[in-house]
């Protein structure tokens, strides 16, 4: 049984939701078909007719209507520009709407995906998904209009060279569809894998210049810059690899199109031969216009085999796009919040430390109760129930987290502080920078709060960094705090300061912790610990 494509099931409904834009995108494709159609083969009759009358002499000159010719070019001339218009403006902005409603979906997505999948998922690749397989995934859109313009303009010029000739419109309209079946097939065959090439390759590169930009202090130290430009230039020389492999299918594209497009025009100029020369003159043009009528259909037959290969690669990438896990918020509302790790049962408001030897397992632990990793069988129950009997996250209402690597956005700090709780107001912010020692150096900045701090806030220190992140955390209302290494790299007067004050807090708010540190200061807020090696559950009171 086909898997069902939650892509394509987007795209539908997104064509649902666009349907008055691809009306009137499909209406004016239409007319712009048919008006520039007959317009160049009404030019070709005209010209020759007046060539023939002026031939002829003075009388049959004076006896040839001009006018009307002159004003039925104008009136096409006028309804090809409106058409070209309105077909390239709403079939843009329809387009522009459904990615602008897909890029969120698919971000929401990836955040969604299993710990196994979604740690597996690169940087680089992600980017590249939600990127160059989306605008891969534009054509779709914008060339949903192409099939009525071709429609359109085959009909209108089989009808004007039927005039001249009715074998000769036979074969017209066999031309036209031959190129479309003949491009349609031979560019999904020839572009698939390339295209496939070229996304994999642009997400390569994408995750090198991720992994050595941020590194060229340390590239620069060690003398390694050298190396790390080879690295990239090795990842760029792919990508142009893939690039080229899919220029040549488009040139043997493009040289199938020519060959079709000019056995079309002999075709028809042979068969219309026989016929008056305004008439001749007329079928030749019509099928000359005829070709550019297709093109956009073409186009989108040869781009099919790049789309379909971004949506399978998108596809395979999340389970269903359609916005962020809602069993979250469905579970929030009955969650007690008791937690049990390695059979040690925790009442609300304690305080517990995870601590064992580096590689112990400590940080994977707590990252499983969050769902950013697989909960490990029978060690982690949230209100008697294990972890991983559900989907991954179900629980993560109960708690704020600050990790050991935080990131920061690039914004303000105002904005990275919102993340752990996006309606609190200033005084809030401020107290959750009061609480982690950071009051002081905020209100230092030129604009506070609202001072932009950069790339991952490089305008702060590793030491602010980190209590910027607890800050977050603080501010996050949850019953559980789960703090990885906060005091990591403060020096002993910041962390005693901070230590105390997140001991005021906790007992003020009556939030529980669990904490990781291999320094002594945090860990005098636990009475409890647990020694996570071997997976053993031996838990012990702290002295004072």
């Amino acid at each position: 049984m086909k898997r069902r494509s939650p892509i394509d099931a987007f795209l539908r409904d997104q064509a649902r939701r666009r349907h008055g834009d691809l009306a009137i995108a499909a209406i004016s494709g239409a007319a712009w078909g048919t008006a520039a159609t007959l317009m160049l083969g009404l030019s070709g009759w005209f010209l020759a007719g007046a060539a023939m009358a002026g031939v002829a002499g003075l009388v049959a000159v004076q006896a040839f209507n001009y006018l009307l010719p002159s004003a039925g070019l104008r009136a096409f001339a006028i309804v090809r520009t409106v058409g070209r218009y309105g077909e390239r403006f709403f079939s843009h902005r329809a387009a522009l709407h459904a990615l602008a409603a897909l890029r969120p979906a698919l971000f929401a997505g990836i955040a969604a995906l299993p710990p196994g999948r979604a740690l597996a998922l690169s940087s680089g690749e992600a980017s590249a998904r939600l990127v160059q397989d989306v605008d891969a995934v534009e054509t779709l859109f914008v060339r949903r209009s192409s099939a009525w313009t071709a429609a359109a303009s085959t009909l209108a010029g089989a009808g004007a060279i039927f005039l001249a000739s009715p074998p000769a419109a036979a074969f017209f309209i066999t031309g036209m569809a031959a190129q479309v079946l003949a491009l349609r097939s031979m560019g999904a065959a020839l572009t698939a894998a390339p295209s496939a090439e070229q996304l994999t390759a642009a997400g390569r590169l994408k995750d090198a210049l991720g992994a050595y930009v941020p590194a060229v202090a340390e590239l620069r130290c060690f003398g390694l810059m050298e190396q790390a430009i080879d690295a990239v230039m090795a990842r760029d020389e792919e990508l142009s690899a893939a690039v080229r492999r899919r220029r040549d299918a488009d040139a043997m594209l493009d040289l199938v199109q020519a060959v079709l497009a000019g056995l079309t025009l002999v075709g028809v100029a042979a068969l219309s031969a026989d016929a008056s020369l305004p008439l001749a003159a007329l079928a030749v043009l019509c099928a000359f216009a005829g070709l550019e009528g297709i093109a956009g259909l073409v186009h989108a037959s040869r781009e099919q085999g790049g789309a379909s290969t971004a949506i399978a690669r998108l596809n395979a990438t999340i389970s269903d796009p359609v916005g962020p896990d809602m069993a979250e918020s469905k579970d929030r509302a009955r969650l007690v919040g008791r937690l049990q790790i390695d059979g040690l049962a925790l009442r609300p408001g304690e305080r517990l430390a995870l601590v064992g030897p580096a590689g112990a397992g400590k940080t994977t632990l707590m990252e499983a109760l969050v769902g950013l990793r697989a909960a490990p069988p029978e060690r982690l129950l949230i209100d008697d129930r294990p972890v991983e009997l559900d989907h991954p996250g179900w629980a993560r209402a109960l708690f704020a987290y600050a990790p050991q690597d935080a990131q920061l956005l690039t914004g303000s700090v105002a904005d990275n502080l919102r993340l752990g709780a996006p309606d609190a107001d200033e005084a809030a912010l401020w107290q959750a920078l009061s609480d982690a020692q950071l009051q002081a150096r905020i209100m230092q900045l030129p604009h506070g709060l609202h001072t932009w701090i950069g790339d991952g806030g490089e305008v702060l220190s590793g030491g602010e960094r980190r209590r910027l992140a607890l800050a977050r955390a603080l501010l996050r209302p949850a019953p559980w705090l789960l703090l990885d290494e906060p005091t990591e790299g403060l020096d002993p007067a910041t962390e005693a300061a901070v230590v105390a004050a997140l001991d005021e807090r906790l007992c003020r708010t009556g939030q529980g912790l669990v904490l990781i540190s291999h320094r002594r200061a945090p860990l005098r807020l636990t009475p409890l610990q647990i020694d996570v090696r071997g997976h053993q559950s031996a838990s012990k009171r702290q002295a004072p």
